[in-house]
């Protein structure tokens, strides 16, 4: 009888075991844990098909710097994780995590003025803060931000000069994807934490959570009044450059919002504000032409999977708390809370094909069937 009840107490944990729910959330160390997609409750075979389905999507690049990690574990990665590059518009991601520690230090505050820090905002821009930044509602645009081709959401490569004629006005009634505010923000924030970005991220996210410093760097624009202002935008090739492999551990951080292995290293309320919305889906685009909307997604600088003005949800199929980094040239990392998992796909690809949201949804519907019930 002891033996039958051993033998029924394996078989229950093994269950466990296989559906994930018995699975403790790890932090990598030097390396990441892989093992097979089954030891963290995902069934290789379904996975598999839904990774197909993305390649058959994606451009050339195709999952070659895919990764997927469950609970901590790597159970899927692509030939070229490894391969480091710029990630264009998921730098709006890591600007944004600047502010949530500046914060977290009490040096600012998300509805602060931007004029505090740069007082040449005062005569055009007044009432525009660190929240209307984030949330692409600043209606700032620069100097220079004339259409370059198919680039018309703020290319200029003077970003810190204030047009006197803001893109809407009062800050926070409208929306628009603007690089050249997303670089003025990044200049705000380096006055504000009185260091260039890169150093800031580096000493208290990057080394904590064991990125590799040889394969990640932040472009900037040199220096700008005595500091120099890493790009805020991912425009002009000041961008985050970095793999899969380490973008990966940015997202779990995220994950785990904000704790590394016990160590809280940005606070847990600044990760819960990022991936709510903040751009109303009643807010009116106002440079559409752009072809990029938010009302609805946007939260501060990261894509969040709410309501659109059309009525349905930006990944109809994945989990309402899914949130993503997004950048040009199909470079994207997905946090996913509801299945304690990050997905990160890297590219150069774009011109191939670009991977739309339609395209992610399937394929993360595909993943949610992987799931072992």
């Amino acid at each position: 009888m002891k033996m039958r009840r051993l033998a029924l107490a394996f078989y229950l944990f093994m269950i466990l075991v296989l559906t994930g729910v018995a699975a403790e959330m790890k932090f990598p160390g030097a390396e990441w844990d892989e093992a097979a997609p089954e030891s963290q409750g995902v069934n290789s075979t379904k996975l598999e098909a839904a990774i197909r389905g993305l390649e058959q999507n994606a451009g050339g690049d195709g999952v070659k710097e895919l990764v997927i990690a469950r609970n901590g574990v790597m159970i899927w990665r692509g030939d070229d994780i490894d391969k480091k590059h710029g990630v264009w518009s998921m730098t709006k991601s890591f600007t944004s995590t600047c502010l949530g520690l500046l914060i977290d230090d009490g040096k600012t505050s998300l509805d602060a003025y931007a004029k505090t820090y740069i007082p040449e905002m005062s005569e055009t821009y007044p009432d525009l803060t660190l929240r209307h930044f984030a949330a692409m509602t600043s209606g700032y645009r620069a100097v220079g931000d004339t259409t370059e081709g198919s680039y018309k959401h703020g290319p200029s490569r003077t970003p810190f000069l204030p047009n006197p004629k803001p893109l809407f006005d009062p800050p926070g009634s409208a929306y628009a994807y603007w690089d050249s505010a997303m670089n003025q923000f990044a200049h705000v924030l380096t006055r504000i934490a009185g260091e260039p970005l890169e150093r800031l991220f580096k000493r208290r996210i990057a080394d904590p959570i064991g990125m590799d410093s040889t394969m990640w760097n932040w472009g900037d624009f040199g220096e700008i009044n005595g500091l120099v202002v890493n790009g805020g935008s991912g425009n002009n090739s000041n961008h985050i450059f970095i793999t899969a492999r380490q973008g990966a551990r940015f997202g779990h951080l995220f994950l785990n919002r904000g704790n590394w292995n016990g160590k809280q290293l940005i606070s847990s309320e600044w990760i819960d504000a990022v991936h709510q919305v903040h751009v109303p889906n009643t807010v009116t685009n106002a440079f559409p032409d752009s072809g990029i909307d938010g009302p609805g997604m946007y939260g501060l600088n990261w894509w969040v999977n709410g309501v659109k003005p059309n009525g349905k949800h930006k990944w109809p199929d994945a989990p309402l708390e899914t949130y993503s980094a997004s950048g040009y040239n199909n470079n994207d990392l997905f946090v996913i809370p509801e299945w304690k998992m990050v997905i990160v796909r890297l590219g150069l690809d774009q011109r191939d094909n670009a991977l739309s949201d339609s395209d992610y949804n399937a394929f993360l519907k595909g993943v949610g069937e992987a799931l072992m019930e």
